[in-house]
């Protein structure tokens, strides 16, 4: 046998030898990765400081979470959609657009009310406090402390004035004027309002876990689930994870009032969160939030009651949670963790609304838009509707007719104006539950036009 022949003979052997070994190479390497990240996965987190129930610094909690921390400070970068999010961006010291200017309506629908001088469009969490100690609602007219349970990362603040009892606290700074509970300081001289909404209150410092801390929230949310049947909730408790993504944010995005003497921040859902179920909770409280300045209307003003819209839409209803769509999971290494970005899924279809719509990015957009400009042409047929209402309430005064016989028209103004107000507040323009809405603004329009037609019935004929 000469050499070539034996080489020709071996060489099969040494390149199969060769395929196994490097296929074991690789195979070996996948299952280190594998591993490596299964490891990852068991400790999302590295534990480098400790944050406790006083850590209400982000800042602090971003040296065990930096993703997350990461993703928040981008609440900062300037947003737009068709129908809200514009502002100025981080780097600019103004406040965020006035609505007032792009829909003259309002100063209307709010004249002699603190909406009629500042209403301005939304901005990220980042803006919470900055944009409400800007507001000419706050700096031109007296606001009670309550105004800080959702614009301020408020737990030292009510731990401290309620000597370790929250809920003790939050009453407390609740009744106090807004720049004294604002400029409140501890027993060391340090300011305990520091921050806007911050990690510390949506997450327990120990566990990570989500919790509610807004005792407003948690009062409410007794409130409504003893209403449906269920006894002594407490959220805390006994939601399970999946409501908790929803909770954490319904805890500020609700319809609320300031009750009593005390202005105890309280969510009216004590009949129920539609519409209706909160205007009969008003009515029975005898509750009246200002009186319009030209119809003589004693009114209801809706705040941002996107937790309770969201419970009448499909997808409450399919157990889809707001934080899966404003703020969806994403891969980091191993890990899957929620985006802290919080933001409209508009701007973010693919991890905001894929994950569960298989179509293309432009079709899920159409869909939104569609619903959103329909309501938007329904919206302004609502406003136009309540704003000639006014022009024959006014119409009627002039004229000399009575309040008792103008008593029918405010009803019916209060009525319409609460239906306006309740869509034109919530900040989906229809898309969190588009039957629910596009029903509540038929309401405004027939209600308005049945205001309008009982002023103009009053007035004597010449």
């Amino acid at each position: 046998m000469n050499r070539a022949s034996g080489w020709r003979r071996w060489l099969p052997i040494a390149v199969a030898f060769a395929g196994v070994a490097g296929l074991t190479v690789l195979v070996l390497a996948l299952l280190t990765n594998i591993f490596e990240r299964k490891q990852e996965a068991r400790q999302p987190f590295v534990r480098l400081v400790e944050v406790t129930e006083a850590t209400d610094d982000p800042k602090v909690w971003a040296q065990n979470w930096p993703f997350q921390y990461d993703t928040y400070l981008k609440t900062s970068v300037p947003t737009t959609t068709k129908y809200g999010g514009r502002g100025l961006g981080a780097s600019d010291s103004g406040p965020a657009e006035q609505k007032l200017d792009k829909e003259p309506w309002l100063k209307r629908i709010f004249a002699g009310y603190a909406f009629a001088l500042d209403y301005r469009d939304r901005r990220g969490h980042a803006y919470g406090l900055f944009d409400q100690e800007q507001t000419k609602r706050v700096t031109e007219r007296k606001q009670p402390g309550a105004c800080l349970q959702c614009h301020a990362s408020v737990l030292p603040l009510y731990r401290f004035a309620g000597k370790g009892d929250v809920r003790r606290g939050f009453e407390l700074v609740s009744a106090m004027p807004y720049q004294d509970a604002r400029e409140m300081k501890d027993d060391k001289g340090q300011p305990l309002v520091r921050h806007a909404v911050a990690c510390l209150d949506c997450h327990d410092p120990q566990t990570m876990a989500p919790r509610v801390t807004r005792p407003g929230f948690i009062a409410g949310i007794k409130a409504l689930k003893a209403h449906q049947g269920v006894a002594d909730y407490d959220p805390n408790r006994d939601a399970t994870r999946q409501e908790m993504r929803s909770y954490v944010c319904g805890q500020c995005h609700v319809e609320y009032y300031f009750k009593g003497e005390g202005k105890v921040v309280t969510y009216p859902w004590a009949n129920g969160v539609r519409v209706e179920e909160i205007e009969a909770y008003y009515d029975k409280e005898g509750f009246t939030d200002w009186v319009h300045a030209e119809a003589g209307t004693k009114m209801l003003k809706a705040q941002h009651p996107e937790f309770e819209v969201w419970q009448q839409g499909i997808h409450s209803r399919a157990g889809v949670a707001c934080a899966d769509c404003h703020m969806p999971y994403q891969r980091v290494g191993a890990l899957k963790v929620s985006d802290h970005w919080v933001r409209s899924p508009l701007l973010n279809l693919n991890r905001a609304c894929q994950p569960c719509h298989a179509v293309p990015e432009g079709e899920l957009a159409g869909r939104v838009l569609a619903i959103q400009d329909r309501h938007h042409t329904l919206l302004q047929r609502a406003a136009k509707a309540t704003t000639d209402m006014i022009d024959a309430i006014v119409a009627a005064k002039k004229a000399g007719v009575s309040d008792k016989d103008l008593e029918p028209a405010r009803q019916l103004h209060r009525r319409a104006q609460w239906r306006l107000d309740f869509v034109a507040a919530e900040n989906s323009m229809g898309f969190h539950a588009p039957q629910e809405l596009a029903r509540i603004l038929g309401e405004a329009i027939d209600y308005g036009r049945q205001g309008q037609r009982e002023a103009e019935r009053t007035i004597p004929k010449k």
